[in-house]
């Protein structure tokens, strides 16, 4: 099959121009202007600008909290009606297991048959033993390049003390495998957390209060160093304060190879939306915690100039009304994180490039194309260019609209960007070629995505960083 693209403007983090694509068999074909081909379809994108489909390299379609699970990937329509056509799913391995054998179960049992969006996985350390970080050098033989570790939550399988990362690292630059850090201070959110209970703060508020900016902050320098120590690259996880985004520029600044990324939550929403009365401010729980309007100026000019290198949602589907209300009486009970993945295009358009806080080039980057290079996709994903994916968005710059839940398809009963004013909107989506989204309403099919093999040595491993010569002026 065939398709002819014309009379667009084509957007990639480099250049925009007129012009056309020729897609055929799944895959970009020719790019140029007035291209003189015969194709089976053609579609006009007079009027539209043509972007690369979106790359969200931080969503959780599998997790759980104390027996509740988010929405799985019978809700992977959402990203794709939102211009996103690949994400990467952070699987915890079990415990027992391997990571790529906790992985392989996942998808064989839940993910081929109701994807219908492409994908990729993070294995998540879990239980931190000797084979464990002996299995990290064979995960790109399975496609994985990259593994997680928390250092946040106290007393929880997915919990990793200094020596674990430590080894993770050394064993992950081994075999060119990108190690992704969420950076917060366990033991001092448990005390923290303890005493807001003890004194009867028990409201959602509390939990920015419990987790303020420092905890993020002095993970993010110990895991710097650990880095260092190990002679290897890191990736810091959705980034949320001024502090914390300037440690990860000053050391990339000094010559380490350390990266990080933020979350459109963090460049809209402050921590006052965890005091929406009523029990509201349980929406917005989520780790690390929303913090003030100064700390999303801060991210906005990071994401802009580059120091912090991708835009994702860290996308978590909890309903509000049975689950979230779990923390009813404790805000330690309330299951964090909140959906985002269908949104994220619309609000850096609206936010970002409609009030010049970004280009739409840098746009590109932020949601596609550098992401796409974090995860060893980039051979195939996040760029428009002859031999890649025909993963399409156009995008209508002209209709006014707001975000709402009535229109999400993420499968919850709220939206944390709710009312909230949407410039442009997706028009049509095609994955690989085939018609996903058209006029703004998905009409795919289950079973429409695939796997893709993430390969190693992303971008955390590219350039003059990855000599490490750092080391020596550490």
């Amino acid at each position: 099959m065939s398709l002819l693209i014309k009379n667009g403007t084509i957007v990639t983090a480099v250049d925009e121009f007129t012009g056309d694509i020729y897609i055929k068999d799944g895959k970009i074909a020719a790019l140029g202007d007035h291209l003189s081909v015969q194709a089976d379809d053609t579609v006009d994108a007079s009027g539209r600008y043509v972007l690369p489909g979106g790359v969200d390299q931080h969503v959780h379609y599998t997790f759980d909290f104390k027996g509740e699970n988010v929405r799985g990937f019978e809700t992977s329509n959402a990203p794709v009606a939102g211009g996103t056509t690949t994400v990467v799913e952070f699987i915890n391995q079990e415990q027992g297991k391997g990571i790529a054998e906790t992985i392989e179960k996942f998808d064989r049992e839940e993910f081929a048959n109701q994807a219908m969006v492409d994908y990729s996985f993070h294995g998540v350390v879990c239980d931190p033993t000797d084979e464990t970080f002996e299995e990290i050098s064979t995960l790109p033989e399975k496609g994985i390049s990259t593994v997680k570790l928390f250092m946040a939550y106290k007393g929880m399988p997915m919990h990793s003390d200094d020596e674990s990362i430590f080894k993770a690292l050394r064993a992950a630059k081994e075999a060119g495998v990108t190690v992704m850090v969420h950076a917060e201070n366990a033991d001092v959110i448990d005390y923290l957390q303890k005493e807001q209970l003890d004194r009867g703060n028990t409201e959602p508020y509390y939990h920015a209060e419990s987790r303020p900016p420092l905890v993020e902050l002095e993970a993010t320098q110990r895991v710097i160093k650990l880095a260092q120590m190990a002679d290897a690259p890191v990736y810091i996880v959705h980034v949320t304060a001024k502090e914390v985004m300037e440690s990860i520029r000053s050391a990339n600044e000094d010559g380490a190879p350390v990266y990080g990324e933020t979350c459109i939550q963090y460049l809209m929403l402050d921590k006052e939306a965890l005091a929406e009365p009523n029990f509201g401010g349980a929406k917005y729980v989520c780790s690390p915690a929303l913090r003030t309007k100064e700390d999303q100026e801060a991210l906005w000019e990071a994401v802009n100039k580059g120091w912090l290198n991708v835009v994702s949602t860290d996308h978590c589907g909890f309903n509000w009304a049975k689950q979230k209300h779990m923390g009813i009486e404790a805000f330690t009970d309330i299951p964090n994180g909140s959906p985002g993945v269908q949104d994220r295009l619309g609000i850096l358009w609206t936010y970002g490039v409609n009030t010049g806080k970004i280009s739409r080039q840098r746009l590109v980057d932020l949601y596609a194309t550098t992401p796409a290079k974090n995860n060893g996709m980039d051979h195939c994903k996040g760029h428009i260019g002859i031999g890649y994916d025909a993963d399409i968005v156009l995008y209508d710059p002209k209709p006014t609209s707001i975000f709402t839940n009535e229109n999400s398809l993420h499968g919850v009963d709220f939206n944390v960007y709710e009312g909230m004013e949407q410039k442009g909107k997706v028009d049509k989506v095609f994955l690989r070629g085939k018609l996903m989204v058209d006029e703004g309403e998905f009409i795919g099919e289950m079973g429409d995505g695939k796997f893709i093999n993430s390969k190693p040595y992303g971008l955390c491993y590219e350039g003059e960083a990855y000599d490490f010569s750092y080391k020596a002026r550490a």
